[in-house]
């Protein structure tokens, strides 16, 4: 890429910028509830482009990209399977039960349903998901770093974590939810010209299916069998993304939950999700085309035995560097730059108010003041970075960050849905029977995963074993907690007020306009999706 210095100057308008959000909202943060949750006092629409942003980092834009160069078209499951239908779920089935309870974390939930092992389970299992997806988005950062300035690896990421750890530790959630705010428009204005410029060089839709491989335009044409760019059949898109993965993500991942927590009341937490949704329907040609884009004029991605720098991640950095002239190089590279760093930033503001919460306060300073929790959730953002930043050498050996993404994802989220899904919907599930079961899914994905690594089973590509890997393990939460409950004492009707289903607070909708109403935005986000999907089938 060759920068010039309007590209250096608008990038350098944004650090400016971001570190001068840290800076000013560091006076408003007088309680750990500030700190954390932003005083429950933000927005919905806010909430919602933050709900959606706190997605938006490396994976959702050098991932999607990348995998739209990988696997075409289907890539879009991830959106109109794999995204939309768990977060209309979320916001009208899940949201009461964590707006309504108060509670500060995901894991939370889990001990007030449960009892104190399930959360300590899941406490830890989550701080560990969420220092890897750090690395994910610090490691993509320093791709650009390299590309942009010349840098070696090294310190690139050493730079990318220093600017994260400034405004998260200064302003808290707050800081990085206008920060993610900022970075969703950036996005947007950063690389819809690209898919623009690049879909009409490359000749429309005609030329684009001509140019790649057989099957890489089509969405569910070729899913009858695994005979498919993805190598996956309906069957396991539907049950191990559309299912599994995607409810385990998007309605029990604190990461964006913790988003909708922090919204002004319950309706304007129902709505997060909703306010994301539409935006995110459309967002597959900003990452996925740009993706498929990319391989027309670089039909040697992937290569990398004939080239290391021809990864599919580099999708999207090679089409900005093709078609992007100074200036519009800066904004291209700065929104890489805000995804990457809003990425970061997400999972570590869920990472220390997890480790704050559910870790320190429990085990070693339950009577501590307020005041001693925000030193801590600081110290634990830099913990969480220096932590980060290990781990985002790990993705290296990846062959590309959504693979790595979901094979994360199917260890952690699939096992923790079946938990949650029980535990809301059923009230005789017992708190024996979540803390075995939920041992049990994330070891019959390790056992999944180290057969296959021995190749004892076989899948055509990682991400049709990243699927499958995911509905084994929540199968097995599912069915060992359904049978340990059996036989095991359930906690009493009255100790479960607001946490299971029928027992949470009652929303009057018709009180409210139709434009706000949940179900009434649902069923419209609902038809878009179906249309999208009858579209590019």
């Amino acid at each position: 890429m060759q920068a010039g210095f309007v590209d250096y100057l608008i990038i350098a308008i944004y650090f400016v910028f971001v570190l001068g959000i840290g800076f000013s909202l560091k006076k408003q943060v007088v309680s750990s509830e500030d700190f954390f949750l932003s005083g429950r006092a933000i927005p919905g629409w806010i909430t919602g482009l933050a709900f959606l942003s706190a997605n938006l980092g490396a994976i959702e834009v050098m991932g999607m990209a990348g995998n739209g160069a990988e696997y075409g078209i289907m890539t879009a499951h991830f959106y109109w399977v794999g995204a939309i239908p768990a977060m209309l779920f979320l916001a009208i089935f899940m949201m009461p039960f964590y707006y309504g309870s108060r509670i500060k974390s995901v894991p939370e939930y889990l001990k007030r349903r449960f009892n104190e092992p399930t959360r300590a389970l899941n406490a830890i299992s989550f701080a560990i998901m969420t220092v890897l997806m750090s690395g994910i988005n610090m490691y993509a950062m320093a791709i650009v770093f390299k590309l942009l300035l010349g840098w070696d690896m090294t310190a690139s990421i050493w730079v990318s974590a220093a600017v994260v750890l400034a405004y998260t530790a200064l302003g808290g959630l707050t800081s990085s939810i206008y920060n993610e705010v900022l970075q969703f428009f950036l996005v947007v204005f950063g690389f819809l010209p690209l898919a623009a410029i690049g879909y009409i060089n490359l000749g429309g839709w005609s030329a684009l299916t001509t140019k790649l491989p057989h099957g890489f335009t089509n969405l569910w044409a070729h899913t009858a069998s695994t005979a498919n760019p993805m190598g996956i059949d309906w069957i396991g898109i539907v049950s191990g993304l559309g299912f599994v993965l995607s409810f385990g993500y998007w309605c029990t991942d604190f990461l964006v939950i913790q988003r909708a927590l922090a919204a002004e009341n319950l309706p304007a937490a129902q709505r997060t999700p909703l306010i994301a949704a539409f935006p995110k329907v459309l967002f597959p040609a900003i990452t996925v085309l740009p993706g498929m884009i990319a391989l027309g004029f670089f039909p040697q991605l992937g290569h990398i035995a004939a080239d290391p720098n021809m990864r599919y991640d580099m999708a999207l950095p090679l089409l900005l560097g093709k078609f992007y002239p100074t200036g519009m190089l800066g904004l291209g590279l700065t929104a890489m730059l805000a995804s990457f760093m809003s990425g970061m930033a997400g999972n570590i503001t869920a990472f220390n108010t997890v480790f704050t919460y559910d870790i320190y306060k429990n085990y070693f300073a339950k009577s501590e003041s307020d005041a001693h929790y925000i030193m801590m959730g600081r110290l634990a953002t830099g913990v969480g970075i220096l932590v980060s930043i290990a781990t985002a050498y790990f993705v290296m050996g990846a062959p590309s960050i959504m693979d790595y993404m979901q094979s994360i994802f199917s260890f952690f989220n699939a096992p923790v849905f079946a938990t949650f899904l029980l535990g809301m919907f059923w009230r005789r599930a017992t708190p024996t029977g979540a803390f075995v079961g939920l041992l049990s899914g994330t070891g019959a994905a390790a056992i999944q995963w180290a057969m296959t690594n021995q190749g004892i089973l076989h899948y055509s590509s990682p991400m049709a074993g990243n699927f499958w890997r995911a509905f084994i393990a929540w199968l097995a939460c599912f069915l060992i907690t359904i049978l340990v409950s059996i036989f095991t004492k359930p906690k009493p009707i009255e100790e479960l007020q607001g946490l299971v289903w029928g027992t949470g607070p009652v929303i009057d909708a018709g009180a409210m306009r139709w434009y706000k109403r949940p179900v009434i935005l649902a069923v419209i986000i609902s038809v878009i999706t179906l249309a999208c999907n009858l579209l590019f089938w």
